[in-house]
This record gives C-alpha cells, structure tokens and sequence, in this order.
C-alpha cells in the first residue's frame, strides 16, 4: 500500500498525533508537575493542538459499529481528581459557551479538570486507535477525532484557553480547596463525561 498517498499517513495527521501525545503525556503526569507550571505547559499545547486538528482530512468511516474505547470512568475519574487538586482555586470559572447555560439564566460553573479528563478520554482513544496500525481502523480514529472537535471537545480545549489565560496574567497564586461534600458530588452533572458516546448519533447525521 502506498502510505504517502493515504489520508491518515498524511502530514497533517501525524502532527496532531505528535502533539496530542504530548498532551496526553503531560495530563498522565500531572501529579508530578506544580499547579501553575501545568498550566503554563498547556497554555503552550492547546492552540497547536487545537490548530492541528482543525487540519485533519475529512474522511468517511469504513465501519458501521462504533471504534473500540480504552479509557474506563475510573480512567477519567482519576485524572479528573489529580487534576483538581493540582489547579485548586484555579480549577472553577465562570462559562458562557457551554451547553448547559441554556438550562440557567446565566453564566455555569465549569471546571478546568473535566474538561481536561473530557479531552483525555478522545485524545488517548484515537492515539491507542491510530497505533494499531491498521489503516481501516486509523481512518475511523481520523474521522471520529474530527467530529468530536468540531462537535465537542474543540469547544471546550478554546473554553480552557480563556481560563488559563485569565489565571496566568491575573497574578494569583494557586490555593488549596476544600474536598467536596459527598452532596455537591452528587449533584454534578455528568452527563458529557464521555463525549465520544454520541459517536453513534454522528454515524447517523453522515448516513
């Protein structure tokens, strides 16, 4: 097979997997690395990787069943906590482009951490995916990839970029906060923790 004339070999594509593994590397080691530092590493990561995946082909899936998932809800609930307590006061802000302000009369709480935990789980998806080497299966990493950034995570990777930014330059320091009552953990909404569950309603949007 000619690789140089396939889509998911392309230039565009493997710089996104250069910079999504980078991401996904910083986010597993995330307990290693103070809080503010983490920040200003991604500071540095999201727009590339945001631009890089705003260049990924358009492609048309070869299989009508969904692409195997890797990343578990303990995955996702054990970065999600590393995350939180490294960013502490800097992990909530306030968000007006998110889905569930029309539920509100204004703007939501977000929290950076989740965020991060959602863009994990696509990122380490696709790259165990497009690892395997087997190009039917790499294209499908490739298009679910790009219709979760448009749909999705894109949104929420140029959410944190604004939090960051406001955090970096405003010249607060990270404290500590208080651990969660059970309550308040009950009452969050997790209903987007898995973003690439709605792969199936995207499969039927292209049909």
């Amino acid at each position: 097979m000619d690789t140089n004339a396939d889509p998911v070999y392309s230039r565009n594509v493997v710089e996104f997997v250069a910079v999504a593994n980078e991401f996904c590397k910083y986010v597993e080691h995330a307990s290693e690395l103070k809080g503010d530092e983490l920040l200003k590493i991604l500071q540095r990561i999201l727009p590339l990787m945001y631009l890089k995946a705003s260049l990924l082909p358009q492609l048309e899936p070869f299989f009508e069943d969904g692409n195997e998932k890797f990343v578990t809800e303990a995955d996702w609930t054990a970065i999600n906590e590393t995350l939180k307590e490294k960013f502490g006061t800097a992990n909530d802000y306030l968000e007006v482009f998110d889905e569930k302000i029309n539920e509100t009369e204004g703007p939501v709480v977000a929290s950076i951490s989740e965020n991060m935990a959602d863009i994990y789980q696509d990122m380490k998806d696709f790259l165990l995916l497009y690892q395997t080497g087997t190009a039917e299966v790499m294209n499908d990493a490739v298009w679910e990839c790009r219709m979760n950034f448009e749909n999705f995570w894109g949104q929420k990777l140029v959410n944190l970029m604004r939090a960051i930014h406001k955090f970096i330059y405003s010249g607060e320091e990270i404290g500590k906060v208080e651990k969660e009552d059970e309550a308040d953990d009950e009452n969050r909404n997790t209903a987007d923790w898995f973003i690439t569950r709605r792969q199936k309603d995207l499969r039927g949007e292209n049909q």
